[in-house]
């Protein structure tokens, strides 16, 4: 299974016994969105919704920081995601948060995931089936294998600030990164790391929600002024949309990517970090 599979290529997958459809839809604070009703109005028929705002380390201050294995290992067997099966993750939100799923997945030890191409948007555009409601899920066994070698954390970020062998990229909004917009969360400033690299996450789509490939997609981190060639660590707000960045990289066959869990909300917060503000 390709790590970015069609609505064509799903629908005709639909029912396989080792196939388990998620939907990892999450919005911003304040975006007066509800994930979970959403899913329960109508969700590609067989999926279950994986609770990005819950599946966390409960014990940090910090949002959507990654939970101990036992816990992930307990989510995933409460949703019926068991090993061995093969897991096709998509979301109906401008934050594209199946890539973070996708990604968290993959670091808990998952071997067959993949993300939909275009989500809930382009599968409802198509015209194709939905179901409603929650379901009754059979619990699956899940061995979890956290691989910590893709993700970064404070001290390893402040290690490479300025580093001309690493590239660090920011996922928010350009005017997030600048500062000119405020944060979404309380007591976190405005700006960025210095010298870190402003790619929206939102370049790497088409206009009908599709991923860009190839050229199209390459192009979108050089004209941000990423160097591929270089060690990456993408960020973001809260570690949510940095996984675009680390999946569009994964899709260009670049894998030497961490993805910074504490993110900006961790950052932007602490009094002792360089920050910057204005373009890059």
């Amino acid at each position: 299974m390709d790590s970015l599979v069609s609505t064509e290529w799903l629908a005709g997958e639909l029912g396989a016994s080792d196939l388990r459809v998620i939907d990892a839809t999450i919005f911003l604070p304040g975006s007066g969105r509800d994930a979970r009703v959403e899913y329960e109005t109508e969700h590609i028929p067989g999926a279950v919704f994986m609770d990005l705002d819950e599946i966390v380390d409960s014990a940090s201050p910090l949002p959507h920081m990654l939970p101990p294995e036992a816990k992930f290992a307990s989510r995933m067997q409460t949703l019926g995601l068991g090993d061995g099966s093969r897991f096709v993750v998509y979301d109906n939100s401008p934050l594209h948060s199946a890539a973070r799923a996708w990604w968290m997945l993959r670091t808990f030890g998952a071997h067959y995931v993949a993300v939909l191409d275009g989500g809930l948007q382009k599968w409802k555009a198509e015209g194709r089936p939905l179901e409603s409601g929650s379901r009754q899920i059979r619990h699956a066994h899940f061995s979890p294998m956290l691989d910590q070698s893709v993700v970064a954390d404070l001290d390893y970020v402040s290690g490479i600030v300025h580093s001309d062998a690493h590239e660090i990229v920011d996922a928010r909004p350009a005017p997030r990164f600048t500062g000119e917009e405020a944060e979404p969360r309380l007591g976190v400033m405005g700006g960025h790391i210095p010298g870190s690299r402003s790619l929206p996450q939102t370049e790497l789509f088409s206009p009908d929600n599709s991923w860009k490939r190839g050229d199209a997609l390459r192009s979108a981190f050089e004209q941000a002024g990423v160097d591929l060639s270089r060690p990456m660590v993408a960020t973001c707000g809260s570690g949510v949309t940095a996984a675009v960045l680390l999946f569009g990289a994964h899709l260009l066959g670049k894998e030497d990517v961490k993805l910074y869990d504490g993110s900006w909300a961790e950052w932007g917060s602490d009094p002792s970090t360089p920050k910057a503000t204005g373009a890059a």
